[in-house]
């Protein structure tokens, strides 16, 4: 049997099934049956899964080491002067990817004004937040915006 250890993002869960998808690769596998305790919609699995036979298309969870949730929070702070100053110095729909001091990354990006709350929005609502914050190794995601800036800080605890 094939196994696949990695993180993996619950993509979608019900009461019998669920979708994860590895967060290095992208790849998704569908689980033939749920695990006891179920995993929910949302959280950050790191484990091994076991393709199923005959057709290895359906995959079984043969161990978890860890399961946890990555927070994505809206903060009412606006972006630090260093995150204003790396948007002044790029053009609307850029992005620069910056290595925090220790653990994390932080991301800036530059906005329509007008965009700017919808934006912000967006990035929290996205899945992919928390798959990028799963393959950094972070425990929590906040997003700072003000008119043209929106900053998405990858942090440790």
């Amino acid at each position: 049997m094939t196994e696949t250890e990695g993180t993996f993002l619950v993509s979608e869960s019900d009461a019998e099934t669920a979708i994860l998808t590895d967060v290095a690769t992208s790849q998704v596998h569908t689980l033939g049956e749920q695990p006891d305790p179920p995993l929910e919609a949302g959280e950050v699995v790191v484990g091994t899964l076991t393709a199923q036979p005959p057709t290895t298309a359906v995959y079984a969870v043969e161990s978890i080491e860890q399961r946890r949730t990555i927070p994505v929070e809206y903060s009412d702070e606006s972006p630090t002067k260093q995150e204003r100053d790396i948007a002044a110095d790029q053009s609307v729909g850029e992005l620069t990817r910056q290595p925090r001091a220790g653990e994390g990354e932080l991301h800036v990006l530059t906005v329509p004004d007008d965009g700017t709350e919808q934006a912000a929005e967006d990035v929290c609502e996205d899945p992919q937040t928390v798959a990028r914050g799963a393959r950094l190794g972070v425990d929590r995601v906040e997003v700072r915006a003000a008119d043209g800036v929106l900053s998405v800080r990858y942090l440790p605890e």
